[in-house]
């Protein structure tokens, strides 16, 4: 019989050519006789034994004599390994599974603190206690007492107990200045004559050796231009002028394609920036591999106007050093905020587009600029590949980008001071837009925050939970009860919510000692609860009016 093909499992292969078997398929018949096998292990089948595939003796003697391509073995490449901190799981299973993140450095610098922690916390736990074993009354009430009691708790405990400067650990200051990589400080500027200065002077004087200025000026019409470009030729500061007014988002990814920096840090155009804090997020960043963005430390730059700028400034105070803290401790800051922002280049360069180009409810939605970008962030493992694939015409998108698990944490040395509203009017339009920031964030970040750990997943959804019921409980107990008299639980809902600020106060000296504006803590907060919860729905009703704002 003409032997005019080969047979290699299934396929024909014509003479003169080789065929690449597949694994299965590259077992040779061995010229030994066979053995029979060991008990419970399958013994392989020669590939060219007769009977396996059907064939006849001829058949399979011209398979065995046919010259067979052997491949070299190409062994795997070694596997990166895995840290403590931030074990990724494989890629098969990324919309399944999600990441295990550890407390960081749990036993450096920490020591006894939870204990005393603890002990400071007693009489917190008390009230807790009692609250869980006693619902009797206005059942509704005491279940929104309880969840309020658990999250101070757990806030107050992590952020004292665990919470440790990723810019002042043992590895920060083991960081060489060898070390330390070319950083890009961005700042997005409009109609900001009064303040853009000293926010650009405080830039310029950073104790950062390795540093570029970027400011980007979104088509100023007040004067802000000029002194731009007076203070161009007067400081080591680069100024971009754009001819149309494109908002804040797309001046920065606009700015950001001009930066040569491998560490991106933002800043507010009325801020003021502390000479060494971009040395410590920087150095909290290259200690740190896993960290892709860390959140600055910011108080009010003018909390001595009034009344109104002492109460944002400890409020502000608190919700740096002790809320972002707490959730710094497992990785995982919601925000980082815009007065002082620092990010890996390769954790926020392919998503940048998305950002600039961010729609919601049918309409490009212009806020959400430090909690969207810090859910890119946060989320891109899971989310970030459908990110890319939208933008994948912008060069900024790279096709084999990695995405990863980072760390976003908080690093409380790395200080800066933002101008805040001095007037009420001005003060309740910035909430109404940090109220649709957070409305656009429940919808995009609150879908995967669930996979980076029970603990931060709590507070995140708890928070979410908390700023929802806010409007319906102060309707409930300051409308509602009193037209049914019941006045005694609206008296109850008042001490419940100074309270809460009672212990906020108690968590400001702490952390201030000597400093007598903790007693304005308490007021910040009836002021939240009575007056900022209406806003959620008002600023729900008007998500798609929007201004130019710088954060």
């Amino acid at each position: 019989m003409p032997a005019t093909v080969a047979f290699r499992g299934d396929h024909a292969v014509p003479p003169g050519q080789h065929h690449v078997p597949s694994p299965r398929s590259s077992r040779r018949a061995s010229p030994l006789p066979r053995q029979r096998p060991a008990p419970g292990r399958r013994q392989p089948r020669a590939l060219a034994e007769p009977g396996l595939w059907g064939l006849d003796a001829e058949w399979a003697r011209l398979l065995a004599e046919a010259p067979t391509l052997r491949l070299p073995r190409v062994e795997p490449a070694a596997r990166p390994p895995l840290t403590r901190s931030a074990a990724a799981p494989t890629a098969r299973h990324r919309r399944r599974s999600f990441v295990t993140f550890y407390a960081r450095r749990p036993l450096e610098q920490v020591r006894w603190r939870p204990a005393l922690v603890l002990a400071a916390l007693a009489p917190l736990t008390v009230l807790l206690t009692w609250k869980m074993i006693s619902l009797t009354g206005d059942i509704l009430l005491n279940l929104y007492g309880l969840g309020v009691l658990l999250a101070l708790f757990t806030t107050f405990f992590l952020a004292f107990g665990f919470y440790t400067d990723p810019a002042t650990d043992r590895a920060a200051s083991q960081v060489t200045p060898s070390q330390l990589p070319r950083v890009s400080f961005l700042v997005a500027v409009k109609d900001e004559v009064a303040d853009i200065e000293r926010c650009v002077r405080s830039m310029a004087s950073s104790q950062y050796p390795k540093l570029e200025v970027i400011v980007i000026d979104d088509a100023s019409t007040d004067g802000t231009s000029a002194v731009l470009d007076r203070l161009a030729r007067e400081l080591p500061v680069r100024v971009i002028h754009l001819r149309d007014n494109v908002g804040k988002k797309r001046a920065l990814v606009e700015a950001f394609r001009h930066s040569t920096g491998e560490v991106i840090v933002f800043t507010d155009s009325d801020c003021v920036i502390a000479p060494d804090a971009v040395a410590h997020a920087v150095r909290a960043i290259v200690a740190h591999p896993d960290i892709g963005g860390v959140s600055g430390h910011a108080r009010a730059l003018n909390p001595d106007v009034n009344l109104f700028t002492r109460v944002q400034d400890v409020w502000y105070d608190s919700q740096f050093g002790i809320a972002k803290a707490a959730e710094s401790v497992f990785g995982s800051v919601s925000c980082v905020s815009g007065p002082l922002a620092a990010f890996r280049r390769e954790a926020i360069a392919p998503y940048l587009p998305a950002w600039a180009a961010d729609r919601f409810a049918g309409a490009e939605f212009r806020f959400a600029t430090d909690r969207q970008l810090t859910g890119y962030v946060l989320g891109q493992y899971w989310v970030g590949r459908k990110l890319r694939h939208r933008h994948r015409e912008d060069p900024l998108v790279v096709p084999a980008h990695q995405d990863r698990a980072w760390r976003v944490e908080y690093v409380r040395s790395a200080r800066v001071w933002t101008n805040v509203p001095h007037r009420a009017r001005s003060f309740f339009r910035q909430q109404a837009r940090w109220k649709k920031s957070f409305i656009r964030n429940l919808f995009f970040t609150g879908t995967f925050y669930w996979r980076r750990g029970v603990v931060p997943a709590a507070l995140f959804y708890g928070h979410i939970l908390w700023v929802l019921l806010a409007p319906v409980m102060a309707f409930r107990h300051l409308v509602w009860l009193p037209l049914h008299a019941a006045w005694m639980v609206t008296v109850l809902y008042l001490l419940g919510i100074f309270f809460k600020g009672g212990v906020w106060a108690v968590g400001y000296r702490a952390q201030n000692p000597g400093c007598r504006r903790w007693r304005y803590r308490p007021l910040m907060s009836m002021t939240s609860t009575l007056l900022l919860s209406w806003l959620l729905p008002y600023s729900a009703l008007t998500l798609r009016r929007s201004v130019w704002f710088r954060g």
